[in-house]
């Protein structure tokens, strides 16, 4: 059984190590906070941080991901500057596609720091919101990385 550290706690998951990281984490885990939406990993609803990078967990197998630190949605604390920023701005509409916003934009900043528009805007593209929250979801992230406009 591969052994998954997801959020600092150690699952056993009996799971091939080609299952898609996106089940072992919602199915095996049981953390729903990752999102299905696509499956192919062009929707990125259910993107989660591998090794503090952005990936789609669709798109990545159990057996890539064992071994490695895994953060889901559930790992983001509340005090976090974008989940504040999110619920500030009103960014949640159906809120569908929120973990997945919250997990790339997180991943950005961490990598990038002080954004611009256009790159906030390239960082996040991928990242479909069914209900076309972009212009708030692009403020949140700039008032999470402390960029003023």
């Amino acid at each position: 059984m591969p052994a998954l550290n997801i959020n600092g706690k150690e699952h056993s998951v009996d799971a091939d190590s080609g299952m898609p990281l996106l089940w072992a984490i919602r199915d095996l885990a049981g953390l729903t906070g990752t999102k299905y939406g696509c499956g192919i990993g062009e929707c990125g609803a259910c993107t989660v941080h591998v090794a503090g990078k952005a990936v789609r967990s669709c798109k990545v197998t159990v057996g890539e991901a064992a071994g490695k630190d895994i953060t889901t949605i559930e790992g983001i604390p509340e005090s976090h500057p974008l989940v504040k920023a999110f619920a500030q701005l009103n960014v949640p509409a159906c809120g569908f596609c929120i973990p997945g916003q919250i997990m790339q934009a997180a991943a950005l900043i961490k990598q990038k720091g002080d954004l611009e528009d256009g790159e906030i805007v390239e960082g996040m593209n991928g990242n479909v919101c069914r209900c076309g929250a972009y212009a708030r979801i692009i403020a949140a992230v700039r008032q999470a990385a402390g960029v003023s406009r």
